[in-house]
């Protein structure tokens, strides 16, 4: 059992650690956030133990776990690795990893610290967000395996266990660019198919009334936290655009083909995107098979 300390007590923070003490990979947690109220209530809910100062939080910590936004993580994982002893394992759980990899690249403790990107979320925060079971059968990548030591690796492997996941190892370039298709790209859809919906109401009061859980569910990831997601379009901008370029080229294709009354290419667009469904399908075996696999091997 390790002494634990996690830095921020969100969902993602809130859920591991709730994960990790069931799971009796945790001895005590302590908290830090720079929400007061949120400590506050970590503290009510038994998430952590305590919060702290991030000093005196890290001066006892045998495991880290870092969840906060990405900017925040770049700022401040260097004096993290600052603060900790030569046994301390740190781990974060960023949605981009380049820029928060390449902070630390030359660090003295580079090798204590493991890149992550548990793939899993809800689209609420704060303390009250955070639920047991959250990771569980989902998809983590760790990116730089070769950057980290045998023995961080081998603790993040105890950790991602106890958590239920699957992990793959990715480089952090290759990382950035996969999810700004695949994540990225979907929570920019939702947020802007929000926006969309919310300019028109002013003038067509009974919208909502029409809406139903095709709409419900498209668009929720528009009620994801700013905070969170401005850092992550930003530090993933490179890939982002080019992402969202190709997206707006099919989007006015298709535009192009209502204004045509092009059926029979309207019904294909939509006939070749039905393929997703195989795409989907081999995810979820190629996820049912490797659940009896070792995280780390």
């Amino acid at each position: 059992m390790m002494r634990t300390a996690v830095i921020g007590l969100g969902l993602i923070g809130g859920s591991m650690v709730k994960d990790l003490r069931k799971a009796g990979i945790t001895s005590s947690i302590v908290g830090v956030d720079a929400n007061e109220e949120h400590g506050k209530a970590a503290v009510a809910l038994g998430i952590v133990d305590s919060v702290a100062p991030l000093e005196k939080a890290l001066s006892n910590a045998e495991l880290v776990i870092i969840a906060i936004p990405v900017n925040a993580i770049q700022k401040i994982l260097p004096t993290i690795l600052d603060l900790i002893s030569p046994t301390t394992i740190v781990i974060d759980g960023g949605s981009t990893k380049a820029q928060i990899c390449k902070a630390v690249e030359s660090h003295p403790k580079r090798n204590q610290f493991v890149a992550a990107h548990p793939i899993a979320g809800t689209e609420n925060s704060g303390p009250t967000a955070a639920f047991n079971g959250l990771f569980k059968n989902k998809m983590n990548i760790i990116c730089e395996p070769g950057k980290s030591s045998e023995r961080a690796l081998t603790i993040a492997g105890e950790v991602f266990n106890a958590l239920g996941m699957n992990v793959t190892f990715m480089e952090a370039e290759e990382h950035d660019k996969h999810v700004a298709y695949v994540s990225h790209l979907s929570h920019v859809s939702s947020f802007l198919l929000g926006q969309t919906v919310l300019d028109i109401e002013g003038d067509e009061k009974n919208i909502f009334t029409l809406a139903g859980s095709g709409f419900a569910s498209t668009v929720r990831l528009a009620k994801s936290s700013p905070e969170m997601w401005a850092p992550i379009f930003q530090q993933n901008a490179r890939h982002l655009k080019k992402a969202l370029a190709e997206y707006i080229s099919h989007l006015q294709k298709f535009q192009q083909y209502l204004i045509d009354d092009e059926v029979d290419k309207l019904y294909d667009t939509m006939k070749q995107a039905n393929e997703i469904k195989r795409v989907l399908q081999g995810i979820e075996l190629k996820d049912q098979i490797s659940k009896t696999e070792p995280i780390v091997k």
